[in-house]
């Protein structure tokens, strides 16, 4: 027997099974994360007490951790890009928390340190720093 006809095989034990449980074909779904679940859209009291108190991500069926921050409020490359001064006002006009969220969305703290920051200018020069080093990282090889 060769690698081949194995895994026929077990692909088509695998199609016979999901045809016949739906549940195993929503975690095979979810595994392959080819298409929503359809049971995220039933309403299965049993399906819905096992994921009760926990946020479900509707892509791979994790349950996502607490204490994630909101999402950015504006994109500091982008803004970094068309100048220092610009980027500067926008983030003059922020709060440190909004700040803290542009930190952690763009991955600006590697050390772990611009997040207990609470010097509103200090997390905005650290912003600024890495955002003006990620607009113009390549800059050496591109036509001018």
């Amino acid at each position: 027997m060769n690698l081949k006809d194995t895994l026929i095989r077990i692909a088509t034990v695998v199609a016979e099974e999901a045809t016949r449980n739906p549940e195993f074909q929503v975690r095979l779904e979810a595994a392959f994360a080819t298409s929503e679940p359809a049971a995220l859209h039933s309403s299965s009291p049993s399906r819905a007490s096992s994921q009760r108190g926990a946020e479900v991500d509707g892509k791979n069926m994790r349950k996502r951790r607490g204490g994630r921050r909101s999402p950015a409020v504006l994109d500091p490359i982008d803004l970094a890009v068309h100048g220092e001064v610009r980027l500067r006002e926008q983030l003059a006009s922020l709060e440190l928390d909004l700040l803290h969220d542009i930190v952690a969305q763009y991955g600006m703290d590697p050390g772990k340190l611009v997040m207990k920051w609470r010097d509103r200018d200090r997390v905005i020069n650290r912003i600024v720093e890495m955002a003006l080093a990620r607009a113009t990282k390549g800059d050496a090889f591109r036509k001018e």
